[in-house]
């Protein structure tokens, strides 16, 4: 019996320990701007906007911005549309680019709208970061 609960808890404890890294992998800081581009664009896709907005300049223009993006995933969007966003793959298109050393401007689709958009990805105290103000003031430039 001593044998069968040791046995059980190393079990439990490498469990534990393959949870462990799984999550460590997700906290991974992006190495450049299409990284970064590329974690929160699944994030958003996947509808974890918990983990999108640890991506984000924090500002408070930003955190309007994907408060609106997360009620109108959770308020608005259909499960099957939800089910296709989680399918779609991310398409990162040619001219995507970085303005300098701390500044990338990434033009991407994804599989399912396949809808050009573009992000503008910022370096900041050393980490990449999306800031959501340059896609809101693209947009508001463009007549429709």
């Amino acid at each position: 019996m001593k044998k069968l609960t040791q046995f059980c808890s190393i079990l439990l404890l490498f469990l534990a320990a393959c949870n462990d890294s799984s999550k460590e992998e997700d906290l991974v800081k992006p190495e450049n701007g299409m990284d970064a581009a590329g974690k929160f664009i699944r994030a958003a896709l996947d509808g974890d906007y918990a983990k999108a907005r640890t991506f984000l300049v924090n500002d408070t223009t930003n955190q309007q911005i994907i408060y609106l993006y997360e009620w109108n995933y959770k308020n608005r969007m259909t499960p099957e549309d939800k089910k296709k966003y989680k399918e779609a793959s991310i398409r990162f298109l040619k001219d995507t680019h970085p303005l300098n050393d701390s500044v990338t401007i990434v033009h991407y689709s994804n599989s399912y709208k396949d809808k050009p958009d573009s992000l503008k990805v910022i370096k900041e105290n050393g980490q990449w970061l999306i800031d959501l103000n340059f896609t809101f003031q693209q947009k508001d430039s463009i007549p429709e």
